[in-house]
């Protein structure tokens, strides 16, 4: 793999209709390190993620993977993978169809690890993706987003259908590649008690606009007073009353 590049954010604004997804969002997500995007629902959370990975093209700004404008970029298309609670899979067909189009569409396709990950989780092959129960669905979709190995992997709410126990064998699965493999991760969860301790920087969202970006403990710490150190899910609480710390 090639060395994890940083992602660019540049005074992005982005509306869906009369509604403001994002405003005048600008960030840059250090390489190689796992971040944590962290909203409340409608904080943009989701439109970040797709702008990333070129989903769909920014309403004014700019997104740079590595230095590269990602839209209508087929090289920095082809550097990312962003994995969402829907879509990225054929649904009605059984997972083998979708198998195909990952492994020609990712140069840094892992067979052996996605086949452990499929066999550890124990996905049901023979179904299709709409058949299957909800943590089974979730569980293809994380085997085929770190099997993908892409510079840059965006796991938006994938996992949320689990249950506790795959939860904690995704986190160590995750952490444990991506220690044997540096990229740049984007993880959005609200799930921020489980997922909090594998977040080394952090993006916080609220309603549309960015709050705070950063070592996740120097954020943290910003918004503690005396005692132990805030949490992000106080972090988020204190943001969405509108104090700052």
């Amino acid at each position: 793999m090639t060395r994890p590049p940083t992602i660019e954010i540049d005074d992005v604004t982005h509306r869906f209709g009369s509604r403001t997804a994002l405003e005048n969002v600008s960030l840059t997500l250090r390489a190689g390190v796992i971040t944590g995007l962290v909203g409340r629902n409608g904080a943009g959370k989701s439109t970040l993620c797709r702008l990333v990975a070129a989903l769909i093209p920014a309403g004014h700004g700019t997104v740079r993977i590595g230095g590269e404008p990602v839209w209508e970029n087929a090289d920095a298309l082809s550097r990312v993978c962003l994995m969402r609670d829907r879509g990225g899979v054929i649904e009605d067909e059984r997972p083998r169809h979708t198998e195909r189009l990952y492994r020609a569409l990712r140069p840094q396709w892992d067979e052996e690890l996605y086949r452990r990950l499929i066999d550890g989780f124990a996905v049901p092959m023979k179904r299709t993706p709409q058949k299957m129960s909800t943590g089974q669905r979730s569980a293809f979709l994380v085997a085929l987003a770190l099997a993908s190995r892409a510079e840059v992997t965006i796991l938006d709410e994938v996992y949320l259908g689990m249950d506790a126990v795959a939860r904690r064998r995704f986190s160590d699965e995750l952490m444990a590649d991506y220690v044997a493999h540096p990229r740049t991760i984007v993880l959005s969860s609200h799930l921020l008690d489980e997922v909090e301790p594998l977040m080394e920087d952090v993006v916080i969202l609220h309603e549309g606009r960015l709050v705070a970006v950063g070592d996740a403990d120097e954020v943290r710490r910003t918004y503690s007073g005396e005692g132990e150190l805030a949490s992000l899910t106080d972090v988020l609480v204190t943001v969405s009353r509108g104090g700052s710390s």
